[in-house]
């Protein structure tokens, strides 16, 4: 069982997320979070304390009277609850809690001990709050969204729970959860900051190295339908360059082909004698989207480590305004929930993931066109040449999905637009980057799906399921499955999305 203790990783995100762990407190973390709203409680008194005592944005000029300080809270709460649009999965909802319990488990936040009682709650039983796609500019964080979950916490809005969207109230009562008590800044604390857009982050960064362990199960397979020659993922030939990111790729490769028998080595076909040759019948070299795997893959891979150390380092840090640091005995007002770092990594994110998705359709596309692979018929064709069509219909759907992702990829980051009577004069658009981040890992399952239906029916047709790696065959028997060998022609897109949905809830063993 995860235990709050104010530092989570990935692995912890993963057991609770996706293998539905449960978590519990620390009670260090207890200790903490009592001291801190203590702390600020006291310190308060007679003095200015943004959001405590006075309203909020280019309205904290504005004192507010002691009598009316907790309906403030209320106020916020109540106003910000403004999102539309489809509702967050709650799968990305659930991840979003957690990073959000983490940071005000951290103690610089104030709060009430209820609130780290109530979402640890929520959590364990799978309640989670309604939250839209739309509403967040991601500069005070995710204030609309996050306002939405502070709104359950209250006892008011509406969850999902047990499959179905039901009111918080309702839902409360059934399983004996009492709101939380606020008291002093709660709600200010759960809307002002990061959590919806990191949350969301990270479970695209489990998304995608997911993704990227079948894209090089995919391209080790196809390298093995064409017989390549395998000196492009050599050790050595690797070792020349100084990315980790390349080594490895070319390792995992290496790694999946061990036991095949159809790659080829270059010095048992062309460096023997050639003297009365004018033409090579065969490639001497393979085009980029089977020979360049690696030096393609491999900044793909830099980026997605580099994008999961800045979501884990902002999801355990104190991403609020004000922040009350007991040790010192103050509190400091600045803009700690800026989320400029997970906009840029999500943007990065988005970007190498439409490469990837780039990288499945021209492999898909060699393996469509025989003029290019001379091994296939055209579309991989089972059936008849001209009555049949094979996978030309589902090839449109992969390159119209790839440009789609192209589109997507255009930066969030720097599309800042003034608003709340500029106060926030430049913002993040962090949760927007996050979003459709995740639309485009969800495109790029889609091309892969694509992709590994062509490479099982390839290797169908040519007849070499005896031949391909251990790996390869696993996956091929994987998807034989889910699809048979067609050479009539099938209605494809259940098996395409029967296809997508199990690359997608199924890890491709990979030590990446």
């Amino acid at each position: 069982m995860p235990k709050i203790k104010g530092k989570l990783g990935i692995k912890e995100f993963y057991s609770v997320v996706f293998e539905g762990e449960s978590i519990s407190i620390d009670k260090e973390v207890i200790d903490t979070v009592q001291k801190s709203f203590d702390f600020l409680k006291e310190f308060s008194k007679n003095k200015i304390i943004y959001g405590v005592n006075t309203g909020f944005g280019p309205m904290a000029q504005y004192k507010i009277k002691d009598a009316e300080t907790l309906q403030l809270q209320y106020n916020l709460i109540r106003s910000h609850a403004s999102g539309t649009g489809n509702p967050i999965s709650p799968k990305y909802v659930k991840a979003a809690m957690l990073a959000r319990l983490n940071t005000l488990s951290l103690g610089y936040s104030g709060v009430h001990i209820s609130v780290i009682e109530v979402m640890t709650k929520l959590i364990n039983k799978n309640i989670t709050p309604l939250i839209y796609e739309h509403g967040g500019v991601g500069a005070s964080g995710d204030l609309v969204q996050l306002a939405h979950l502070a709104l359950v916490l209250i006892g008011e809005g509406e969850v999902f729970y047990k499959g179905d969207r039901r009111p918080t109230a309702e839902v409360f009562e059934l399983e004996d959860i009492q709101p939380i008590t606020v008291e002093l800044r709660e709600g200010l604390a759960l809307i002002n900051g990061t959590s919806v857009m990191t949350g969301i982050g990270i479970v695209n960064t489990i998304y995608t190295r997911r993704l990227l362990e079948w894209m090089i199960a995919c391209s080790s397979a196809i390298n093995e339908i064409v017989q390549a020659y395998d000196d492009h993922l050599s050790f050595d030939l690797n070792q020349t360059k100084k990315h980790k990111g390349q080594r490895e790729v070319a390792r995992s490769m290496r790694s999946h082909l061990e036991d095949s028998t159809l790659t080829r080595k270059r010095e048992h076909h062309l460096y023997v004698e050639t003297e009365n040759v004018v033409v090579f019948e065969e490639k001497v070299q393979e085009y980029y989207s089977l020979r360049c795997v690696p030096q393609i893959l491999g900044p793909i891979l830099d980026t997605l480590n580099d994008v999961e150390r800045i979501l884990i380092e902002e999801v355990n840090s104190a991403n609020d305004n004000p922040i009350v640091d007991v040790e010192k005995k103050h509190v400091y007002h600045g803009g700690n929930f800026h989320g400029d770092y997970v906009s840029l990594e999500m943007d990065k994110l988005k970007i190498v993931v439409t490469k990837m998705s780039m990288l499945a359709e021209r492999q898909l596309n060699y393996l469509m066109n025989s003029k290019l692979n001379n091994i296939l018929p055209p579309f991989v064709n089972l059936g008849t040449l001209g009555l049949n069509f094979g996978m030309q219909g589902v090839q449109f759907t992969a390159t119209s999905t790839t440009a789609e992702n192209q589109m997507l990829s255009n930066p969030m980051y720097v599309h800042s637009i003034p608003n709340n009577n500029d106060n926030q004069d430049i913002v993040s658009m962090g949760t927007n980057a996050a979003l459709i981040t995740k639309k485009v890992i969800e495109n790029a399952f889609e091309v892969m799906a694509i992709e590994l239906i062509a490479v099982v029916q390839a290797i169908e047709y040519l007849q070499v399921q005896d031949k391909v790696s251990s790996k390869t065959k696993k996956m091929y028997d994987a998807v034989r499955k889910i699809i048979p060998p067609f050479k009539e022609d099938l209605v494809m897109y259940p098996f395409v999305n029967e296809v997508k949905n199990y690359i997608i809830n199924h890890q491709n063993k990979s030590t990446l």
